[in-house]
C-alpha cells in the first residue's frame, strides 16, 4: 500500500490554477477579437478625454498628429478600414510596434503620452 505524499496537494492545487486561468485569458481574449471584428466605430482618448470618434467603416484615408501636453506627438493613420499608430516621439514605441487595432480588449496605448486608441463602448 502506498502513502500519498500531503506535501504535493498544494503543488497540484497550483497547477490546477494556474492552467483554469491561463485558458481564460485566451478565451476572454478570442471573445474580445471577434467583437472586435465587428465594431467598427473607434475612439482617441488622451487623459480621459475622446479627441475623436472614427467609423473605420466609412472613415476617408488620413493621417492625424496629436500633441501630447509633456511637448511630444503622436501620429495614427485610418486606411482599409483599420487604424494603427503609426509615428510617436515616445522612447520605446510600443504603441507603434502593436499594430493596427484588432480586439476590444486590446487598445493601442501610448503610456507617455497618455494616449488610447480603441473601440467605442457599445453602451454609448
Amino acid at each position: 500500500m502506498t502513502k500519498k505524499d500531503p506535501s504535493r496537494a498544494p503543488l497540484i492545487a497550483v497547477a490546477v490554477f494556474v492552467i483554469v486561468a491561463a485558458l481564460g485569458s485566451v478565451v476572454w481574449l478570442l471573445v474580445g477579437m471577434l467583437r472586435g471584428a465587428d465594431a467598427r466605430r473607434v475612439e482617441v482618448v488622451q487623459g480621459g478625454n475622446v479627441l475623436y470618434t472614427y467609423d473605420l467603416a466609412t472613415a476617408s484615408p488620413q493621417t492625424v498628429r496629436i500633441e501630447a501636453p509633456d511637448g511630444g506627438w503622436n501620429e495614427f493613420t485610418i486606411a482599409d478600414g483599420e487604424i494603427r499608430m503609426t509615428a510617436a516621439d515616445c522612447p520605446d514605441q510600443t504603441c507603434v510596434h502593436m499594430g493596427p487595432l484588432r480586439a476590444e480588449n486590446l487598445p493601442i496605448v501610448c503610456l507617455p503620452h497618455q494616449l488610447v486608441i480603441r473601440f467605442e463602448d457599445a453602451d454609448t
